[in-house]
Parts: structure tokens; C-alpha cells; sequence
């Protein structure tokens, strides 16, 4: 891990990171928030995956999650999007739905992306690893993030068992299996089996395992893509069909913006507290 630049905040530390990765074979970066407890003690950690587009420094510049971390004695871990570097493939066309910015945090098995693009095992694996040794971590881990972030917290949450003490949700995308990004992004990378595809679907995984950590996941009713792409009532009837703790909240005049994170950033991090402590 070489150390890219290192901001005081809250009596804690805002750090970058930029380290190689074996997994995605690239030069991958992402952000650490330490809190003040860190210089005394191991403390738990929030994984955050974030959205398309996004970067690690989007959540950290933006949802203003340091000051009640702080208090809580919570670190959070922020790692990017997608591989990157100029061996790793994009999007022909430059869309911002598939390639760099966003992986989807699935494992690729098609090619030219089967190379770099695993970010699933990225996040599950090689990153806990990573920090958790150079890092004053105490293993204690919950996990959350925001539309294709979302999706993929939920994910891994439940496929994942005993790894994540909770999980939380801004706007996921739900149902990926049934919805355009996902077919986008699931043919690209899996390819046409359409059986791989439901591994890396939040709803489906539910309804075959029937269990989950404590879940809370927020969505805007304002928010541009709610029907057509995020579809949390599909994840709504899983909660009900299997009796999950899990709470879908609704929040009238909000939209897909950091606007809508930061303003439920704090109740998502107590509520994290609650089982990190």
C-alpha cells in the first residue's frame, strides 16, 4: 500500500491508498477514513461501494460520513468502481453503464473483460485482506452502498454469510436480472446463461437462501430511476415471502443524488453501530 495523500478530519484521518492488485491485475487506488479511536485501538470497519461513474473519492467528498464515523468509532473502507489503467478495457462506445466505473461488482467471465474485471472477489477478498493487515482493523466488518453500489453490498451481504455483521442500501438496483443495466452489464460480463446471472441478484438470492444479516435500505420516491431500473418493491415481496430483519424505508421528494445520501448517511452508520459494536 503506497500512501497517496493523508487529511485530518474529525479527529480522525482521511487517506489514499493506491496499491497493485492481483485480482484485477491494475494499479487500483481507494480512500480510508480512520477515526480518532483508531490511534489507540483496533476498530470495526463499513466497506462503502459505490455507484456508476463513481470513483473512491465520491463518498468521501460528499456524503459527509466522517463526522458521525468519528464519534462512533467506525472506520470506512472505499474502494473504487471498476479496475483501471490503460491495459483495461472500456466500453466501445464510452457508455457509462458498462466498463470503467462500472464493474458491478460481479466476477467477469466473457471476454476482453475476464482479465480485470472482478470485483467481486476484489471486494470480498483481496481488499478485507489487504487493510485488515496494514491497518488497525479488528476484523469486524459491515458493508453498504448506493444504486450499483447497492446492488452490490446486497450481494455480497447475502451470498456471504457471517462475514457482514449488517448490510445497508441507498437506491440498489434491486432486481439486476429484470431491469436494463443489469441485462446490459450481466450479458457483457457473464455472458448469455442467464443462471449466472442470478448469483449477482439481491432479490434472487433471497428467495434461494431465505436468510440474511439485518438489512435497512433507503430509496428516494423522486428518484429517476426507480421503476424502470432499481425495482425495490421486487425486493420487498422477497423480504415478505422469507421474513428476513430487513426495513425498506420510503422517502417522499428525494432523488438518486449524494444529496439523498448525505441526508440518511448518519441513521445508516447508527444503525451499523449497532451490530459492529
Amino acid at each position: 500500500m503506497n500512501k497517496l495523500s493523508e487529511t485530518k478530519a474529525f479527529g480522525g484521518r482521511q487517506i489514499r491508498f493506491e496499491h497493485e492488485s492481483n485480482t484485477l491485475n491494475c494499479t487500483m487506488q481507494f480512500s480510508v477514513f480512520l477515526p480518532p479511536q483508531a490511534d489507540t485501538t483496533k476498530v470495526p470497519a463499513l466497506y462503502w461501494l459505490s455507484g456508476l461513474t463513481c470513483t473512491d473519492e465520491n463518498f468521501s467528498s460528499k456524503a459527509g460520513a466522517q463526522r458521525v464515523a468519528a464519534e462512533l468509532g467506525i472506520a470506512l473502507i472505499i474502494p473504487d468502481t471498476s479496475p483501471r489503467g490503460d491495459d483495461v478495457p472500456d466500453d466501445s462506445d464510452g457508455a457509462y453503464d458498462f466498463g470503467l466505473g462500472a464493474g458491478f461488482y460481479v466476477n467477469a467471465t466473457q471476454q476482453p473483460w475476464a482479465k480485470h474485471y472482478h470485483m467481486y472477489d476484489y471486494i470480498v477478498q483481496e481488499l478485507p485482506q489487504l487493510v485488515e493487515q496494514a491497518l488497525p482493523l479488528n476484523r469486524v466488518r459491515s458493508i453498504s452502498g448506493h444504486s450499483m453500489g447497492g446492488h452490490g453490498a446486497l450481494v455480497m451481504a447475502l451470498r456471504n454469510e457471517g462475514m457482514y455483521r449488517c448490510v445497508s442500501a441507498f437506491a440498489p438496483i434491486c432486481h439486476p436480472t429484470q431491469c436494463p443495466w443489469g441485462h446490459k452489464a450481466f450479458s457483457g460480463y457473464l455472458g448469455d446463461d442467464r443462471s449466472a446471472w442470478q448469483a449477482y441478484d439481491a432479490t434472487e438470492l433471497l428467495l434461494k437462501h431465505r436468510t440474511a444479516p439485518p438489512m435497512l435500505v433507503s430509496q428516494g420516491e423522486a428518484d429517476n430511476f426507480l421503476a424502470e431500473q432499481l425495482r425495490p418493491d421486487d425486493l420487498a415481496q422477497a423480504i415478505a415471502q422469507t421474513g428476513v430483519q430487513a426495513t425498506i424505508e420510503r422517502h417522499d421528494g428525494y432523488d438518486h443524488s449524494y444529496y439523498f445520501i448525505a441526508s440518511f448517511i448518519e441513521q445508516h452508520l447508527r444503525f451499523h453501530a449497532k451490530y459492529l459494536k
